[in-house]
């Protein structure tokens, strides 16, 4: 069959159909929450991608922004026979008009039956905060320490930076109020173990209980070293949840489901950057991409042929990684719904993704819980 485009440079083929029957079709829940999304108007780019943001960093390889029709188009193939809904978020780059872009995604979102998170800006105000938190579709918000200030020569200008930084106390005391969702992406080399990320956290919980805070990617916890390191000390914590997008380490994530558990795990993709066709391979504390296209990052890295020929894409990939550490637990089919959608209704602030087929968007009530 004639591949299928998906986005930038990738499809979808053969193969994936195969790996999609093989692997998923069958076990795989008929409702899914995606809950780590980027949708972004690709005319909201204020400054272009420039080779040497593209050399220094493999995602600003694999992938251009993708607006929300184009989100919406991928998903019906990739998730063929399923009801999707996505929490979705802006491209985190300065490099793009955060304001109209937080608009964008929250007005997209209200057509589709999604919810929204704001990219914040650690120099808004409480009261800005508390305005964006007002417009219906907006669930609560995504910081990153790439919003601090803007280097168009690299993202890690505020790689060292802590969680307060671009998570701002004022901020967090609206949050808390408005019981609001908030995406966290840690920040530091050393990823979560890093002990300022695991003093930012619990200061975090205990001071702000009632925000829903989601530790984005585990963590950036995609080797085992780093998972048995960084995992551990927040794992009693009940009110801390973890999405598990761009997470393809069976080890890891069979730690994710022993320490942290199935009800506290939220599904997500971190699209488009897991269209990528290819496989991860893990060194230590490195992890290798492998993929047949062409980039700066895989030069000299190609595996044979043969091999290239039979990847499919990176989101598969993660799914059945999913499915084998359940199967290999014997999670409940009740406990694997709840990784795929029901934790995202559970937290309270996607509760409409449980009623919302046939809903008029119009309609919806806005909640901030």
């Amino acid at each position: 069959m004639k591949p299928t485009p998906l986005h930038y440079v990738w499809d979808y083929n053969d193969v994936d159909r195969a790996f999609w029957a093989e692997h998923l079709e069958g076990w795989l829940p008929q409702q899914i929450v995606d809950a780590h999304v980027h949708v972004t108007n690709p005319e909201h780019r204020r400054e272009p991608m420039t080779e040497g943001m593209r050399r220094q960093f493999w995602v600003n390889e694999v992938s251009d922004p993708m607006d929300a029709e184009t989100a919406e188009r991928c998903i019906g193939t990739v998730f063929p026979g399923r009801q999707v809904k996505c929490v979705a978020m802006g491209s985190p780059s300065l490099a793009f008009d955060i304001e109209a872009g937080n608009e964008y995604v929250r007005t997209e979102c209200l057509k589709r039956g999604w919810r929204g998170l704001a990219l914040l800006r650690p120099q808004w105000t409480a009261q800005r905060l508390a305005d964006e938190l007002d417009k219906p579709g907006v669930i609560g918000v995504k910081p990153y320490y790439t919003l601090i200030s803007h280097d168009d020569t690299t993202r890690d200008k505020h790689l060292e930076a802590g969680v307060f930084d671009y998570l701002p106390h004022h901020a967090l005391e609206v949050l808390n109020e408005r019981r609001a969702w908030v995406t966290l992406h840690v920040p530091k080399a050393g990823r979560l173990p890093h002990p300022d990320n695991i003093r930012d956290v619990r200061e975090l919980r205990r001071r702000y209980p009632n925000v829903f805070l989601v530790i984005a990617h585990l963590g950036r916890c995609y080797t085992e070293l780093h998972a048995r390191e960084g995992l551990p000390p927040l794992a009693d914590d009940q009110g801390l949840y973890f999405d598990i997008s761009t997470v393809l380490n069976p080890a890891v994530l069979r730690l994710a489901m022993e320490l942290i558990g199935p009800d506290r795990l939220l599904y997500g993709t971190d699209n488009p950057v897991f269209y990528m066709r290819g496989r991860r391979q893990w060194e230590g504390r490195r992890y290798i991409n492998r993929t047949s296209g062409d980039f700066h990052f895989n030069k000299g890295q190609h595996e044979p042929p043969d091999v290239e020929a039979k990847y499919t894409l990176f989101m598969y990939e993660a799914l059945k990684a999913i499915k084998d550490v359940c199967d290999e637990q014997g999670l409940e089919r009740e406990q694997v719904e709840a990784i795929f959608a029901r934790n995202a209704r559970k937290i309270g602030t996607v509760t409409y993704f449980s009623h919302c087929k046939g809903c008029q968007p119009q309609g919806i009530e806005h909640e901030n819980r």
